[in-house]
Formats: structure tokens, sequence, C-alpha cells
């Protein structure tokens, strides 16, 4: 897998398991938590949210799913 994809999917990893430890966050959360742009917080969490693993019950929130995950480290 090439070095930028790993970095993503840990990323992506990372962001799903701030927003299970945190409940509702808002974007700005993540963008503060994680120090990238708007626009990529907003590209992964279309990935969380493609795989139904979390949801916006309103916009600019976001909460996880009751959908069970495998996670490996």
């Amino acid at each position: 897998m090439k070095p930028t994809t790993d970095r993503m999917l840990n990323r992506i990893k990372d962001m799903y398991m701030f927003i299970r430890e945190n409940g509702t966050v808002t974007t700005q959360d993540l963008v503060d938590e994680f120090g990238i742009t708007p626009r990529t917080i907003q590209r992964d969490l279309n990935v969380l949210a493609f795989n139904d693993l979390v949801i916006s019950p309103t916009r600019g929130k976001w909460t996880t799913t009751n959908k069970r995950v495998k996670l490996t480290s």
C-alpha cells in the first residue's frame, strides 16, 4: 500500500475513534484535534458516512452509528 494511502486510512481510523470516544463532535472539533483542513476532514467523514460508521444528526455535527466495527491495531 502507498504511504499516502496508509496515512489516510490511519487518519480516518483515528478520526472514527475520536468521534466514538467523544460522542457528538463538530467538524471544527475535528479540525482542531487533527490539525488538517476542513475539506480534508469532510472527505474523511464522507468515507466514514459511506460505510455507515458515522452520521450527521444536525449540520456540522457528527456521531457514530451502532454498526459493529472490528478494529485492528
